[in-house]
C-alpha cells in the first residue's frame, strides 16, 4: 500500500536511545501519543473548554520548561552544552512563549490571566518530575525526562496527519496540528533525538538503560496525565 501523502518519517534513529526507550515503554508511550484528547484534536470533536484549559496549563508548563534548560546549563560539563542549553532557554522565553501567548489570544485567553491561574495537578506532577530528575541525576537523566514532551509532540502531529480520521479543513485545532508538524519544530525534535544518542554514548547510557527506561516511562505517563487533565473538565 502506498504511504499517505501526509505521512512524515519517524524521527527516531534506528536502535538509538530514543528508539529503544520508546520500544521499552510502548504501552505508556502509546497511551500518551494516541490519547483521547489527541484524537479529539484530530477530528475536531474536543470540547473547546478542554482545549482552553490545556492552553493555559501549557503556558505555565513552558515557564518550568525554561527552568529545566537553566538546570541543563548548570549540569553541563562543557561550554558547547552550556551554550546549547542557554539558547534553548532563550528560545522558550523570548520566542516560544510569545508565540504561545499570541496563539492563546486567538482563543480569548489573556497572558495576565494565565499567569494568575493555579497550576493543575497534572502540570505540577510533570514539571516537578522533570526538575527532580535533573537535580538528582545528570544531563542525560534530565533530557530523557524532557524527551516525551519534545519528541512526542512531533510524533503526535505526524500520527494525526497520517490518520484518515483527522480533519484539517474546518478543524479549530488544525493550526495546532500544523504547528507541531512544521519542519522547524520537527528539526527541534530531531535535535533532541540526536542529543539523546550523543549523551548516551558519552554518559554510559547502555549501562543505565533500565533506570533511564523508568524515567522515560514515568514521563510518558505524566504526559498522558496532562491530557487527562484537559479531559477532566468533561462531565
Amino acid at each position: 500500500m502506498a504511504p499517505s501523502p501526509r505521512t512524515l518519517p519517524d524521527l527516531a534513529t534506528p536502535d538509538g536511545l530514543f528508539d529503544r526507550l520508546r520500544a521499552a515503554c510502548r504501552p505508556s508511550w502509546d497511551r500518551y501519543v494516541r490519547h483521547g484528547f489527541v484524537a479529539g484534536l484530530g477530528d475536531g470533536t474536543l470540547p473547546e473548554a478542554c482545549f482552553r484549559h490545556y492552553l493555559v496549563q501549557d503556558y505555565l508548563f513552558l515557564i518550568h520548561f525554561a527552568r529545566a534548560y537553566a538546570l541543563a546549563a548548570f549540569k553541563a560539563d562543557n561550554l558547547a552544552d552550556m551554550r546549547a542549553a542557554a539558547r534553548s532557554m532563550a528560545a522558550i522565553l523570548d520566542l516560544e512563549m510569545g508565540l504561545h501567548v499570541k496563539y492563546c489570544a486567538g482563543w480569548g485567553l489573556d497572558e495576565a490571566a494565565m499567569q494568575a491561574t493555579a497550576e493543575a495537578q497534572g502540570t505540577l506532577a510533570y514539571t516537578r518530575f522533570v526538575l527532580e530528575r535533573g537535580l538528582a541525576g545528570d544531563l542525560l537523566d534530565l533530557h530523557v525526562a524532557l524527551a516525551p514532551c519534545i519528541i512526542g509532540y512531533a510524533e503526535i502531529a505526524a500520527n494525526l496527519l497520517s490518520d484518515p480520521a483527522t480533519k484539517l479543513s474546518g478543524n479549530p485545532y488544525g493550526d495546532w496540528i500544523a504547528m507541531y508538524a512544521d519542519p522547524e519544530y520537527r528539526a527541534v525534535a530531531a535535535g533532541q533525538v540526536a542529543l539523546l544518542d550523543r549523551l548516551s554514548a558519552t554518559r554510559g547510557g547502555a549501562a543505565r538503560f533500565a533506570d533511564l527506561s523508568r524515567s522515560f516511562d514515568a514521563a510518558s505517563r505524566l504526559e498522558a496525565g496532562f491530557w487527562d487533565m484537559g479531559l477532566g473538565l468533561l462531565p
